[in-house]
């Protein structure tokens, strides 16, 4: 298990840190136009999930409660991705705006790639939950 703030400086966490702030940059320029609150609001949920469930995966150690994590936080980030082409079809803000966010996603990809490599698959606890490919 990682110390209690050891988690702050992994390099996952200061890019998801990052993307917040880009995030909440980039809804701030949004047009006034139908649903874009409600699209700042998941946009903004999103991005603040992959800090959190960093800070989860980070808190325990168990193989399956970190690829849970890990889980939850692609889907978070590829929903952000995601979200960036909805707000282009859109027109609620510069292109050259969402082009930087998906950049710093594309970034973070990468860096939970490496970050998931990390994690020791013999420490782990089977639980009801966990299958056998197998049977």
């Amino acid at each position: 298990m990682i110390e209690e703030t050891a988690y702050r400086k992994l390099p996952i966490y200061k890019k998801a840190g990052s993307i917040i702030q880009t995030t909440a940059a980039l809804v701030e320029c949004f047009e006034e136009k139908d649903l874009a609150e409600p699209i700042k609001s998941l946009m903004l949920e999103n991005a603040m999930t992959l800090q959190a469930k960093v800070v989860n995966a980070e808190a325990g150690d168990f193989y399956s409660h970190r690829m849970d994590n890990a889980v939850l936080i692609k889907l978070a980030a590829r929903e952000l991705r995601s979200q960036t082409f909805l707000c282009e079809a859109m027109d609620l803000v510069s292109k050259d705006y969402l082009n930087l966010l998906r950049n710093e996603i594309n970034e973070f990809r990468v860096i939970f790639l490496e970050w998931v490599r990390s994690f020791d698959t013999a420490n782990d606890i089977r639980d009801e939950w966990s299958f056998d490919a197998k049977k």
